[in-house]
């Protein structure tokens, strides 16, 4: 595929306001593939807009981005599978409506390795998410957006109402669930839990980019883990 040599993700000067706030200030970033990274900084520091405009789902007011060499487009919805922050799915829906709904939807859909995955964690495909609990709603989304062949998997705080005992499951999911031609873009602020699958962090604040790096040169430059670095940078 032609589209490999380009980088997943290139943002250049993108500058993105709701009103008088400005939650992007000419931001400037560029991810390769074959990486999980953390997209990591304070409330309100600009992670979920970014995110959103690379899912297609806003529009900035100046600056470029490209997905796979592409501008956010129907083309690039195709090989980008995104989950939100927020609970987005039908509650009345099954699981096994959902199963088809996604397999209707997008080509690359894996229906058998989201059974698998909900096998694993014990989920009924006949239960309706209205029964289901916050955190269990949760495990749901995040298998069916792990399910797809995707090249660039966006997840927004994909383990926030989840239980700690889940949670390692859910990060091997996020792990063993996506190839080297593709990307993970997790954003966080569970930095300790989730930081020993990241292979690479961007530190964001006020809607630039503070700090681009690798997990390993962190801990052998700075002698911190991320988690530390992140408190030390940001005074929590």
């Amino acid at each position: 595929m032609m589209e490999q040599q380009y980088p997943i993700i290139e943002c250049s000067s993108v500058t993105k306001r709701y009103g008088s706030r400005t939650a992007l200030n000419g931001l400037n970033l560029t991810l390769n593939r074959g990486r999980i990274v953390g997209l990591l900084g304070p409330n309100g520091s600009g992670k979920t807009t970014l995110i959103k405009l690379l899912a297609g789902l806003l529009v900035p007011e100046s600056g470029n981005i490209r997905v796979s060499g592409m501008p956010p487009s129907v083309e690039t919805k195709k090989i980008v599978s995104y989950l939100p922050d927020k609970d987005y799915l039908n509650d009345w829906m099954k699981v096994t409506d959902l199963l088809a709904f996604f397999a209707d939807f997008y080509a690359d859909f894996d229906r058998q390795k989201a059974l698998e995955m909900m096998q694993r964690l014990g989920l009924n495909p006949e239960d309706r998410l209205r029964s289901m609990s916050k955190g269990t709603r949760e495990k749901v989304q995040l298998i069916l957006v792990m399910s797809r062949n995707a090249e660039l998997y966006l997840l927004d705080e994909p383990i926030g109402g989840v239980d700690p005992a889940a949670r390692d499951y859910i990060l091997n999911t996020i792990i063993t669930n996506y190839s080297e031609n593709a990307a993970v873009l997790l954003s966080t602020h569970l930095i300790y839990d989730i930081e020993r699958v990241l292979e690479e962090v961007v530190f964001i604040s006020n809607g630039q980019v503070m700090l681009q790096s690798s997990v390993d040169e962190i801990r052998e430059q700075q002698g911190k883990s991320v988690d530390g670095l992140f408190r030390e940078v940001f005074r929590c």
